[in-house]
């Protein structure tokens, strides 16, 4: 019973409230217009930080950024960017738009992403769930790395931050799973293996751990000295629009079926919005030295899968996205992330080749 109502109510005392002043910085919600990622713009946005919010639906950000001003704080400084992260082209066009136009970056968080559902491919021609979940993020993080670093060197800033919103259902990713080849990302093979709509998911949050871990922190954090902090969380068992994708998935009958059975055990958006709002501004985190860390809570480290700290595993996954970004955008499609080869921000919107600079729904 105990962990049922840890899985509704969270074990946590942490509230929206707890959120520290945030003024003067600046956060990119990807997701940012519902379910979680919504009520994490929203809480940042209430703690006087700039929110930059990320998401494909367009007709999304204007009732988004209506909900947070009506939300006690009518002069949020909020800004709406339409951006499919199934579309390796788009992500780096926004992302640069970003890194043009923005003086800092102190928040990302990398909450958007395809529920328990089944293959399809997105518009790169890639398993969607890695190529929103995992992908999308990677070659944003990238685009947007330059940017994160400048601001970590702002005199008095507080760390910057990236948090990934995983999910513990890492744990029912198939042990076959190597991420070795672009091969095995595909459908005659995700058959091969027998992914179900939950393997398939499982497969992308896991990657999301393995790339803050053996990806962000060990391979550039690290190595750069940079002063920035890279974590991962699981928000619980949320109910959002995700769980719309079940009919999708299971069929109209069924789907509808099974959402009606779990969500009354769920978390509502809010509740499950808390493990990345601490993670991303409690002082806990830096005062622990918390660095590639999985949270499961606030304050609860998650003990993650054996296969999420595969040091191995996250060598293949770290390797596999830079090969199908370049597959799909060319040698400069990623910015290198060591700081000798850092760009300016001019320089990094003129490598944009064809670049149509995206309208942004203002506050």
């Amino acid at each position: 019973m105990q962990k049922v109502l840890d899985t509704v109510m969270g074990k946590s005392g942490f509230e929206t409230a707890d959120v520290p002043d945030l003024a003067g910085r600046t956060a990119v919600v990807t997701g940012g217009t519902e379910g979680i990622g919504f009520e994490v713009a929203r809480a940042l946005a209430l703690s006087n930080a700039r929110v930059l919010l990320l998401a494909r639906k367009a007709d999304s950000g204007e009732e988004a950024i209506r909900k947070i001003k009506d939300s006690d704080n009518p002069n949020a400084d909020v800004v709406f960017m339409s951006c499919d992260l199934g579309n390796l082209q788009n992500v780096k066009e926004v992302a640069d738009t970003i890194a043009k136009q923005e003086e800092r970056l102190d928040l990302l968080i990398a909450d958007a992403g395809v529920g328990v559902n089944k293959f399809d491919v997105s518009a790169d021609g890639i398993d969607r769930h890695f190529s929103v979940n995992v992908l999308g993020h990677f070659l944003l993080i990238n685009r947007l790395y330059p940017l994160i670093r400048r601001t970590s060197t702002i005199p008095g800033a507080p760390k910057p931050r990236i948090v990934q919103v995983s999910s513990d259902l890492h744990r029912a990713a198939p042990s076959s799973i190597k991420f070795a080849s672009v091969e095995e990302l595909e459908e005659k093979a995700s058959q091969e293996l027998t992914m179900t709509a939950v393997a398939l998911y499982a497969r992308s949050k896991l990657a999301m751990i393995l790339l803050t871990k053996y990806g962000l922190v060990e391979r550039v954090i690290q190595p750069n000295n940079d002063n920035i902090l890279a974590l991962a969380t699981h928000p619980g068992a949320v109910a959002t629009g995700q769980q719309d994708q079940f009919k999708e998935c299971y069929g109209q009958v069924f789907g509808t079926m099974l959402k009606h059975m779990v969500v009354p055990f769920m978390r509502n958006p809010e509740q499950g919005s808390l493990s990345t709002l601490w993670a991303a501004t409690s002082d806990e985190v830096e005062k622990n030295g918390w660095q590639g860390k999985y949270f499961t809570d606030p304050g609860q480290l998650g003990g993650e899968s054996s296969q999420a700290c595969d040091a191995e595993l996250g060598k293949n996954v770290w390797e596999l996205n830079e090969k199908l970004v370049k597959e799909k955008l060319g040698p400069d499609g990623l910015i290198p992330w060591g700081k000798e080869a850092e760009v300016k921000p001019e320089e990094q919107m003129a490598q944009a080749k064809g670049f149509n600079e995206p309208e942004p729904v203002l506050a």
